[in-house]
């Protein structure tokens, strides 16, 4: 019941959402420099007579909303990511991107948005028995943004008992919900190769160590682990986005070095390691074939995304309730793409979910030039959050 009814009332101030969230998109900012959009975040919250933390996690806001009993001690998380892109904006809409080189081509401007939206509902109607933590973290786009907010004391201040998360989906139609009770997103590591040969004349490579050579040969047998080491039955992804050697001006120059860079993206730990693994052995052995040496830098950014069965069954059963059987999917397709929302599921439980907005058929997709949030989907999200926190801390009868 809680559920439609908020739905319903935040339909009433739709349009008031709409344009904030065309403003936070014509003012985009980077993670770590979210100054303004923090400003307007906690200007909104305080305008509602909500309790605000500023601060937390450098650029991060925190808004405290108490219902009307508090006396089950229940504490429930709702977090919104406020960071945009660099990458310029190719839309000509009268909000489009007033920075050069800045855009929010996530839809982080719409999360929030939707976040403030339930906000507003919350503060009014106060339909629950405990707190509800409204959390708009910075630097979500591989900057660490949670974790920082972490470090900063974030679960210490406030014991959430579970916490959530939503973000829009081109993939999903306009008024669908999409969960699964376990992997949402993958861990995501960085790697870094260096291969050190012996540089010299193009025109007489036997006098040289050809470390080209050398990353021509690795690239193609990195390929590999995914095809030959890792069960066919786990996912698992080695990209190579990088490779750096000698100077394009220099045809005749055989290089010293060599660097590849790239990403591995996992949802088990045990193939994660094998990976890991995999390419340093890898890399020593074919190196050394060729009187090369090579060394690995390999960096684990981002823990997997991983729902807690209990919690996403609920994202599914509120959405059911909303916006019926038909609309929901409770057993979406994990992505390959990361969400540092995962550091806070490590530490407390809850889910990830997905908001469905359309537009992938037409190329409005996730970091394209031309992506925008789908603004009429932002009631359905706020009414998300809002049934979570109700029917995560119920009143008292």
């Amino acid at each position: 019941m809680y559920a439609r009814t908020a739905l319903e009332s935040i339909r009433l101030f739709h349009d008031e959402l709409t344009a904030l969230r065309r403003d936070l998109h014509a003012h985009p900012e980077l993670g770590f420099e979210e100054v303004r959009t923090s400003g307007i975040v906690a200007g909104a919250l305080e305008a509602l007579g909500i309790e605000v933390h500023r601060g937390i996690g450098k650029t991060g806001v925190v808004g405290v909303v108490r219902g009307k009993q508090c006396d089950s001690g229940r504490m429930i998380g709702l977090r919104a990511d406020m960071d945009a892109l660099p990458m310029g904006e190719d839309n000509t809409f009268a909000h489009k991107s007033s920075k050069s080189g800045l855009m929010h081509a996530c839809g982080h401007d719409g999360h929030t948005a939707v976040l403030i939206g339930a906000a507003r509902y919350l503060s009014q109607s106060r339909n629950f028995n405990g707190t509800a933590v409204l959390i708009f973290q910075p630097a979500e786009e591989g900057s660490g943004g949670a974790q920082a907010m972490l470090d900063d004391g974030l679960f210490e201040m406030f014991p959430c008992d579970a916490i959530y998360a939503l973000h829009n989906w081109p993939g999903l139609k306009p008024g669908m919900i999409g969960v699964n009770p376990g992997p949402m997103m993958a861990a995501a590591d960085r790697f870094e190769i260096v291969i050190e040969g012996r540089g010299g004349h193009g025109a007489h490579p036997y006098q040289t160590i050809d470390p080209v050579t050398v990353a021509g040969h690795l690239i193609t047998a990195l390929q590999s682990i995914v095809s030959r080491n890792v069960n066919p039955l786990d996912s698992a992804v080695v990209s190579i986005g990088a490779l750096h050697a000698g100077n394009p001006d220099a045809m005749s120059v055989i290089p010293g070095t060599a660097k590849l860079v790239g990403t591995v993206r996992t949802f088990r730990k045990t193939v994660q390691e094998l990976i890991e693994s995999r390419m340093n052995q890898l890399a020593a052995s074919i190196a050394g074939a060729f009187g090369a040496k090579a060394t690995v830098k390999y960096e684990r950014l981002f823990p997997a995304t991983i729902n807690t069965p209990q919690h996403a069954n609920l994202v599914a059963d509120i959405a059911t309730e909303l916006v019926g059987k038909e609309n929901v999917v409770r057993d979406l397709t994990p992505s390959m793409g990361s969400e540092d929302f995962s550091v806070m599921l490590q530490h407390k439980p809850g889910a990830y979910f997905r908001l469905g907005q359309g537009g992938a058929e037409e190329g409005c997709v996730l970091h394209n030039p031309t992506f925008d949030f789908n603004d009429a989907v932002i009631p359905l999200g706020s009414a998300m959050f809002c049934a979570l926190a109700e029917r995560g801390m119920p009143l008292s009868e």
